[in-house]
């Protein structure tokens, strides 16, 4: 019997597996020097808290929008809490669990830290048009749901849940992102 095709697939599945892995180090390893006063993790962590309603900001909840275990939730809310850019309280509605909210120092390292990722991500995806971006998103997405379960990602609009008005910075971030996928620098 012939398993030619078999094993080609199972070798793209596995460098695939691999280089997947790769790139995740690589861009963590990367992105932690344009995210100041954050990791790239912290970030992405005070991230989902504007993703999620402000009473339901857990733990868990935060864990489930990272891809992530509840453990190494609780290791990211502990390092940003000592940093002092959240502040965990008491659910009112599950006496249990806490909610996670942001401090106005979380607010002010989150919008530095998302004005010098803006140009992380023009580097990291400068050769890639917006089509490829879709279909990359797709991808990423079909992987994560190998068991079943959906991402549950950062689809919806936050804006609406920072403080005070950053029309500036948006306008800012978003010159400076045009002129790099323009080719400009």
């Amino acid at each position: 019997m012939d398993y030619s095709k078999e094993l080609r697939e199972l070798f793209l599945m596995q460098q695939a597996y691999a280089t997947l892995m790769a790139v995740a180090n690589k861009l963590e390893a990367q992105d932690d020097k344009y995210y100041k006063g954050l990791t790239s993790r912290q970030y992405m962590a005070i991230l989902a808290v504007f993703h999620l309603p402000p009473e339901e900001t857990t733990v868990k909840n935060i864990a489930k929008k990272l891809g992530t275990t509840k453990q190494n939730a609780n290791q990211l809310i502990a390092a940003i809490e000592k940093k002092g850019y959240i502040i965990i309280s008491a659910s009112e509605r599950d006496k249990r669990a806490i909610n996670i909210k942001v401090t106005e120092s979380g607010m002010q390292a989150i919008l530095k830290s998302t004005e010098t990722g803006v140009i992380f991500m023009s580097e990291v995806f400068k050769n890639f048009a917006e089509h490829e971006l879709d279909t990359l998103w797709y991808l990423l997405k079909k992987v994560y749901s190998f068991d079943g379960e959906e991402h549950d990602g950062f689809e919806e609009d936050a804006s609406g849940r920072l403080e005070g008005d950053h029309s500036n910075l948006q306008l800012r971030v978003l010159e400076e992102f045009r002129k790099r996928r323009n080719g400009q620098k």
